[in-house]
């Protein structure tokens, strides 16, 4: 054991990256450690990565350089996605000291002999076809909702997206265990509200013989816990008995985040989604008839190969008449390894920017209208420790986004509200 050692974490990409990181960061408290701010010279950094999209690489690059400006002389760890897809590139940048696949970032503490910087860089990264094992994970400590990870890999070979590489197949612990799991975080956070996450969250239990649809029964019965929220979910996988249930949940709240990518059915087929716009519609359909006033979130991927502008005309104008609540804009970057990067009419830097642009501003209308509906409605909002000024905010069970003066004593507390009119940057301001 390396004791009286200081340790910051920092994360990039998704809600599955901060239950992961925040399991780990575990891992080396229980060992000794004392869990540190990036910038508070600490002795090891560990930066849990990304590779979605390019941005993320070369955060990856600028947070090396950051940390040996903090601490020269720390010893710098790099793990997650970027690390398993480029492990000999991220053992290029100076000043990294071990980098580790997806088989061996949770038996981190079995490669830190010490803290000594290595004169050559560590690599443990196995092929992604010898990723087979599960790590149940959670957030703590620094968020009032909990992040859960209740699923890692995906199956799916969608033509722009480098996660099957990085995470390997689709695989989860049974529900069974997986109960056992929940019931120890809510044990030891005490949070009120769980988020559901995974690589491709609908797919659990496709290992075990068992669906998603059993796993939310179960958690419905659990005790300590207010709210569960179901981070994202694939819209073939999201399906009628899925939305019926959630309707009539004592627990699951009325918010789906839905990725449709692309609202052209010709887009969706060179993408290789698994469906095609009727099913979303059709989703969209009876979620609304069944919960009115549940909130729906989209991704939406922009300037993919071959968009032409017809094709994003199309797609944004069903967005446009999709009763949705909010947007996720992505700008296709090109990833290596992936199919899409071979294909031909590639859409200008440009042109992305101004597709991006305009769903920007469309998210913008369709959140405050969905906002403007909630007038004069009663919901509990889950109020949040973060300051903001004089302020600090919370979410509504249907995920609108609230306002109170600061109070330190409503931190993780549900309060009965009346939403009434929006402030200037269109939030509800509760006195």
């Amino acid at each position: 054991m390396i004791s009286n050692k200081r340790v910051a974490f920092y994360t990039l990409g998704c809600k599955l990256n901060f239950s992961e990181t925040s399991t780990i960061a575990r891992l080396f408290q229980n060992d000794g450690f004392e869990k540190v701010e990036f910038e508070s010279t600490p002795d090891i950094f560990i930066i849990n990565t990304c590779s979605v999209t390019e941005n993320a690489d070369k955060k990856c690059k600028s947070l090396v350089n950051r940390a040996l400006k903090i601490s020269p002389h720390a010893y710098i760890a790099i793990i997650g996605c970027y690390a398993q897809l480029k492990p000999e590139e991220i053992a290029s940048i100076p000043g990294v000291d071990l980098v580790l696949g997806a088989n061996e970032k949770f038996n981190i503490l079995n490669h830190i002999a010490d803290v000594e910087k290595n004169t050559q860089t560590q690599i443990h990264a196995c092929e992604i076809s010898e990723v087979n094992d599960f790590i149940p994970s959670y957030s703590s400590g620094d968020r009032t909702r909990t992040f859960f990870k209740v699923q890692d890999g995906c199956d799916y070979s969608c033509s722009f997206c480098t996660i099957p590489l990085a995470r390997g197949k689709s695989r989860s612990e049974t529900v069974i265990e997986t109960i056992k799991a929940a019931q120890k975080l809510i044990a030891e956070t005490g949070s009120k509200e769980i988020i559901l996450t995974g690589v491709n969250t609908g797919d659990f239990g496709k290992n075990t013989g068992e669906t998603f649809l059993d796993l939310i029964k179960e958690l419905d019965q659990l005790d300590g816990i207010k709210r569960f929220r179901i981070s994202s979910i694939e819209p073939n996988l999201l399906t009628d008995e899925i939305i019926q249930f959630v309707a009539s949940s004592k627990k699951f709240v009325p918010h789906f985040h839905i990725p449709l990518q692309s609202g052209s059915n010709d887009t969706l087929r060179r993408m290789r989604r698994r469906y095609q716009r009727d099913i979303y519609e059709s989703r969209v359909a009876l979620i609304k008839e069944l919960m009115p006033n549940c909130c729906i979130g989209v991704d939406v991927i922009v300037g993919f190969p071959g968009e032409t502008n017809e094709e994003f005309l199309d797609s944004f104008t069903f967005i446009n008449e999709l009763d949705i609540s909010y947007l996720h804009v992505f700008t296709y970057s090109e990833r290596a390894n992936t199919h899409a990067i071979e294909l031909s009419n590639v859409v200008p830097i440009s042109i992305r920017a101004e597709r991006s642009k305009m769903l920007h501003i469309l998210s913008e209308k369709k959140k405050r209208f969905f906002y403007e509906l909630q007038k004069g409605k009663s919901k509990e909002v889950l109020w949040e420790g973060e300051r903001d000024g004089e302020w600090m905010y919370g979410f509504t069970e249907n995920y609108i986004k609230v306002k109170t003066p600061f109070l330190i004593e409503k931190t993780n507390t549900i309060q009965h509200i009346q939403l009434e009119e929006l402030d200037t940057e269109g939030i509800f301001s509760i006195q």
